[in-house]
């Protein structure tokens, strides 16, 4: 005797929904940030560096800033680097989890990506990539007008999966994150330097982030936190190079960081008022991560100048990693800023 099932009575699109809408309830995390009232954040769709990037690179055969080798990936599930820039979780997949989301923020262009992925989010972030177009190019990396192309592909993808309306919705009211501006202080600066000071730099970094911006709004963003540059002169590197034989934090790049916060900041205040409906948060991290750095034994760190492989001064990209923060520093972030900022989201 042949038994019915429900499929054989539902078309097909319905019963695609169907299963869509199970996975997304059955792949709910626990959310440890409580929420403000009359707020929920369907999904989360993360841009930017190598901060955020959990994996783009990785399945991107022209980019070499890549980190599919240890010692990245050591502390992840299974020990297995996976793309992210970091011995563990990145903030994508903090946030994601946080939120209640689900565990992990999956690449946008990792193979085989889930329809259920695609509606709870998806990071478009390329290591590498900045503010500034020349960044990508010396990295190889994707730039943010390529990263908003793929949301453009991933728009019309999600209207296929749940309708217009309901794409709309997701779109109006899920998280926007956006994480730049370290590798173009870190990097770029150095050959920028010969036609533009500090402030004529930043204001490239502000007008190009402004773009980017506007653009994502226009095409139905309505909540983006912008994150600030953290400070860059703390890296194990540029202590190296720029910060004397005691190694400390390097004024120039921190001093060009702090600019750059500080035009970002007015121009995402002027943002909400070029879209009344959107709510462009600034997010500052430069602050709690300078504090962590500098006070490193008051939260539980034996070293707070040295990278985690190699000599850990200098060695970064293929030579290891002493660029990143580790997920435990992530972490000491990501609730804070998220207790701290969700309200603006209202």
């Amino acid at each position: 005797m042949v038994h019915l099932s429900c499929s054989d009575f539902l078309p097909s699109f319905l019963l695609l929904r169907l299963t869509l809408l199970i996975l997304l309830v059955s792949s709910k995390t626990k959310g440890l940030v409580k929420l403000p009232a009359d707020v929920s954040v369907p999904a989360v769709f993360v841009f930017g560096d190598s901060v955020v990037d959990t994996g783009n690179n990785n399945n991107r055969t022209t980019s070499f800033a890549r980190s599919n080798f240890p010692p990245y990936g050591r502390d992840f599930q299974g020990g297995i680097p996976t793309g992210r820039f970091s011995n563990g979780k990145v903030p994508s997949d903090l946030i994601v989890e946080e939120l209640g989301i689900k565990e992990l923020l999956p690449a946008y262009l990792k193979p085989n990506l889930q329809s259920s992925d695609l509606i709870t989010g998806v990071c478009f972030a390329s290591g590498g990539s900045g503010y500034d177009p020349l960044t990508s190019i010396l990295e190889s990396s994707m730039p943010l007008t390529g990263q908003v192309d793929l949301l453009k592909e991933y728009i019309g993808k999600l209207k296929e999966l749940v309708g217009e309306n309901r794409a709309k919705f997701i779109l109006a009211n899920s998280l926007f994150v956006v994480v730049a501006g370290s590798s173009d202080i870190s990097n770029t600066y150095r050959t920028r330097s010969l036609l533009y000071d500090l402030p004529a730099y930043t204001d490239l970094l502000v007008n190009s982030a402004s773009n980017f911006l506007t653009e994502i709004n226009e095409l139905g963003a309505r909540r983006i936190a912008v994150f600030s540059a953290p400070p860059i002169g703390c890296l194990p590197f540029q202590r190296t190079v720029g910060g004397g034989i005691e190694r400390r934090c390097a004024e120039r790049p921190n001093n060009l960081a702090q600019l750059f916060n500080t035009k970002l900041s007015k121009e995402v205040d002027s943002l909400n008022r070029n879209f009344p409906n959107s709510r462009n948060v600034f997010i500052n991290v430069y602050d709690p991560l300078l504090d962590i750095i500098t006070n490193y034994q008051k939260y539980g760190y034996r070293v707070g100048d040295t990278g985690c492989c190699g000599t850990g001064r200098i060695e970064v990209a293929i030579l290891c990693n002493s660029f990143h923060p580790t997920e435990s520093v992530y972490k000491r972030l990501i609730n804070p800023i998220l207790q701290k900022y969700l309200y603006q989201f209202k």
